[in-house]
């Protein structure tokens, strides 16, 4: 499956003041008192029937634990410098099966899509750095800010970079917003281990490298040397690059309604298939390695010796144009809840339209505990390119079976309790406790794909 890299996304909430400047001397207070640190975490797993390296079919098991520190130090009484530091590290049984043949020999111990492989790609870290620099002006009604970012893992490199411009008007009831981002990534393609073998062996693959006396089987059961993925070819560039530009709107409407609306475009450039994830074609005979016994039960779960190779990688256009457009409106209620809502439609030219709409409800049990239930669901029509398990042909020029390209909708539940204290009474040596937030969510898609996810979060002021 696409790998599902789980990071903590923290928002900075610059919270700006300004006095009244009655005297030449008056005094101006600063962006961010002291400095602050944030320590987060989240665990996520998740399971399904669908897998994309396996072309549809096999497990979707992953599990990831994601840290982040985030530090915020004012390095005046203008300007905030943030650096977040994160490391995500994964277990997957889907992408294992890159190479699902790594215990393959000619003794019948073969590879399955339904269970996990023990190969290299099995688990791989993800870690990214990135830095904020924002500036405030002296009456705090406009604040820019520029960040670079870098994230690498096994088979892929980012850089990014980018900018925003914010500006309030009408005593601060109304801001706009303008952003703009680019991030220039880098693959190290990997693709699927029988493609690759190949590429480097072409029809003798058999007599070589890692398949060299071990039988390929037709649809049959029947040993045979016609397996020939003459659609494979290797990419020519494994460069994608992302550019988004953003420009939001919002405004306090009364004493308590605020509402906001955004507008995002986004152009993605290059090699945008994942290049480990396979494609079967129905005009195309079937070719496996493995038990003959269970070749006609190939697309289930009781299968557990045999692996359908493939007959090609994932082909995507080499360029994506997005558009989000939403709102959000938060209600205050009374002085124990207010209401949060979001809504969100989006297009792209691949074919999909999708809605977004949620609801969070923040209640006030004390001065230093709030609960939030939240509830997300979520729509999409599928992409032109997307088919399920062996239903693609070979003449067509794009094909994918992601089932994230594929119609489906989803449904969020979610619990989250947040502990406050801007006294900073608790204390770690130098560090005092400002907040605690915990977040429970359970994830669960119509296709069969089911997440929990959990996430703490610890915020600290330098004392």
């Amino acid at each position: 499956m696409k790998k599902v890299l789980i990071t903590v996304v923290v928002l900075m909430n610059l919270t700006a003041f300004a006095q009244e400047k009655n005297t030449p001397t008056a005094f101006k207070k600063r962006v961010l008192e002291n400095a602050e640190v944030d320590f987060l975490l989240s665990y996520y797993n998740q399971d399904g029937t669908h897998s994309p390296v396996s072309g549809g079919i096999g497990s979707e098991k992953l599990t990831d634990i994601a840290s982040n520190i985030v530090v915020a130090v004012p390095l005046n009484e203008d300007d905030v410098l943030t650096i977040d530091v994160g490391v995500s590290s994964y277990t997957s049984a889907s992408s294992s099966n890159i190479n699902p043949f790594d215990n393959a020999t000619s003794n019948g111990v073969y590879g399955t899509p339904w269970q996990s492989s023990s190969g290299a790609s099995k688990s791989d870290q993800l870690a990214s750095v990135s830095a904020n620099y924002s500036h405030s002006s002296d009456n705090r009604n406009t604040l820019w800010n520029a960040d670079v970012s870098f994230s690498n893992e096994f088979d892929y490199t980012s850089i990014g970079f980018g900018g925003g411009f914010t500006k309030l008007f009408n005593e601060k009831n109304t801001e706009i917003s303008l952003k703009a981002n680019a991030y220039l990534d880098q693959w190290r393609p990997i693709y699927p281990i029988e493609l690759r073998e190949y590429s480097m062996y072409g029809a003798n693959f058999q007599n070589n490298g890692l398949f060299s006396g071990v039988p390929v089987l037709d649809q049959n059961g029947n040993q045979s040397t016609d397996y020939s993925p003459s659609a494979f070819t290797p990419y020519t560039s494994s460069n994608r690059n992302s550019y988004s530009a953003s420009i939001s709107f919002s405004q306090i409407l009364t004493k308590k309604i605020q509402m906001s609306v955004f507008m995002d475009i986004l152009k993605q450039e290059g090699l945008l298939g994942t290049p480990y994830q396979r494609v079967y074609f129905a005009d195309k005979a079937n070719f496996y390695i493995g038990q003959s016994q269970y070749i006609p039960v190939y697309n289930s779960e009781a299968n557990k010796g045999v692996y359908h190779l493939a007959d090609d990688k994932e082909r995507l256009p080499n360029s994506r144009f997005k558009v989000p457009i939403g709102a959000r409106i938060n209600f205050y209620i009374n002085e124990y809840m207010v209401a949060k809502t979001y809504y969100r439609f989006y297009k792209d030219d691949w074919g999909i339209q999708a809605h977004t709409a949620s609801i969070e409800l923040p209640i006030k049990i004390n001065s230093k505990f709030t609960a939030y239930p939240i509830y997300r669901y979520y729509t999409q029509t599928a992409s032109q390119y997307f088919a399920p398990y062996e239903q693609h042909i070979s003449t067509e020029q794009y094909y994918t079976s992601d089932y994230d390209l594929s119609k489906f909708n989803s449904n969020q539940y979610g619990l989250g309790f947040t502990y406050t204290d801007i006294f900073t009474k608790a204390k770690v040596f130098i560090l005092g406790l400002k907040s605690i937030d915990f977040r429970l969510n359970h994830y669960q898609r119509s296709d069969g794909l089911s997440a929990n996810i959990a996430s703490f979060g610890f915020k600290f002021e330098v004392q």
